[in-house]
């Protein structure tokens, strides 16, 4: 999972805009999905505009009370947002903490935190990041990816770069796992998507 960016010069904020379970909130989920260039926080696909997303609530404890706000709110495919666990743990890490991808580490397809950090770890627990499935998913996407770029004798971080840029240009909603590809292939992967109109 990489870290979400929150921009406090989004409109979101400076038009105050909220959430109500009573209402209209699509412009409030598009504004996110803006945000977030169509990727799921959770799990770091693409959301095209056929697959079933919501507003998640990080903390679902705040929804629809005073304290819910823009950094509580974020874009997710339906189904992962089904799957996180209902038990709220404190302390916990929150996903957009200057220093969540050194306390959140990648290593060989899986989250860790470091040793006595129980922010990191409920972090992980709450939105099971290392669920067997999840796992096994993004390992054979990134061995999928290595094998493609192993087949075509690409070696350079431009040649590399060059690869993904062309994934991004042509099939974008193929694009997953961002944190991976990061991880993996020491490229930015996040400042390659394009931002949104």
């Amino acid at each position: 999972m990489k870290k979400i960016f929150k921009n406090p010069f989004l409109s979101i904020v400076s038009d105050n805009l909220t959430y109500n379970s009573n209402r209209d909130n699509s412009r409030l989920g598009s504004m996110l999905l803006k945000e977030q260039k169509n990727f799921c926080t959770y799990t770091e696909q693409y959301i095209s505009s056929d697959d079933a997303n919501d507003i998640e609530h990080f903390n679902p404890n705040l929804k629809d009370s005073e304290n819910d706000n823009y950094h509580n709110w974020s874009k997710v495919k339906h189904l992962p947002n089904q799957r996180k666990t209902n038990n709220w743990l404190e302390p916990i890490l929150m996903p957009y903490a200057d220093d969540f991808e050194q306390r959140i580490i990648y290593s060989d397809v899986e989250y860790f935190a470091k040793p006595g950090d129980n922010e990191a770890n409920n972090l992980i627990n709450l939105l099971d990041l290392n669920n067997h499935k999840r796992a096994e998913d993004r390992k054979n996407y990134i061995k999928r990816r290595k094998e493609a770029i192993n087949d075509r004798g690409l070696q350079s971080e431009d040649d590399i770069k060059n690869y993904f840029q062309d994934k991004i240009d042509i099939e974008i909603k193929y694009i997953s796992y961002l944190r991976a590809i990061q991880e993996e292939f020491k490229i930015d992967i996040w400042e390659m998507l394009p931002e949104l109109q």
